[in-house]
């Protein structure tokens, strides 16, 4: 394994980290790939080094939106050491990147001996929930332009760039909306000069500019992923 990037294993002590070490494998996360699906059984617990996944819930009707999100900020499948072994979201692959995997049963088992796991685990539990449910606030009240900006500038964050490898299909699927829509709203941002779109990746250019447009929410969700992992 390379250093950790990911600040939950970050946030570990070394003789905390020690019993995962040695289990955990650097594997590659890709664009479309499916880390674990809503209503399946978890099988494995994914640490992002690096890329982006969208946590979302499908609808019969064939939509979906996105209700959070998790980058080297966060894990994918890590309430398996709460007891829990059924996801209550899909984990979709939006950014390729990397991720340290480990066995959602080697995982339970260590983390049942860690106090300071668990309560590490009661604490982001807590943070993802928080998470989902300001999501989808902010979906049902606010408008199209200040949910873009936040998504935008939530990516960002958790990617570490500002160029954007998503279409525009894409991002009215994640924001339960159109694409017409999102293309009338991200041609508003680009002719004031807050962003440049081309195929298939959009480039921020004025961050200060898109926190103007943006909702509380922002904030708000960046603030509470702070609270729990603090940047090392």
């Amino acid at each position: 394994m390379r250093p950790n990037r990911n600040r939950l294993l970050a946030s570990l002590r070394a003789d905390e980290l020690a019993p995962l070490h040695s289990h955990l494998r650097d594997v590659p996360i890709r664009q479309g790939q499916l880390l674990e699906e809503r209503g399946q059984r978890v099988d494995a617990v994914y640490f992002p080094q690096s890329g982006l996944i969208s946590l979302i819930v499908e609808m019969p009707e064939d939509e979906t939106i996105e209700v959070g999100m998790v980058g080297s900020e966060g894990a994918i499948g890590i309430n398996v050491g709460l007891g829990s072994r059924i996801a209550s979201v899909t984990a979709l692959v939006q950014v390729s990147g990397t991720a340290s995997k480990i066995s959602a049963s080697r995982f339970r088992s260590v983390a049942a001996q860690s106090p300071h796991i668990q309560e590490l685990l009661v604490r982001y539990n807590e943070m993802q929930l928080g998470q989902i449910q300001q999501t989808a606030a902010c979906n049902a009240l606010h408008d199209v332009g200040s949910r873009l900006s936040r998504w935008l500038l939530q990516t960002s964050d958790r990617t570490d760039s500002d160029t954007i490898p998503f279409t525009r299909e894409f991002l009215g699927k994640m924001l339960g909306v159109r694409r017409g829509t999102v293309s009338a709203v991200a041609a508003g941002f680009e002719t004031a000069g807050l962003i440049e779109t081309h195929r298939g990746v959009i480039k921020l250019v004025d961050r200060d500019g898109l926190k103007k447009q943006t909702c509380y929410c922002y904030e708000f969700l960046r603030k509470q992923v702070d609270r729990l992992v603090p940047k090392q």
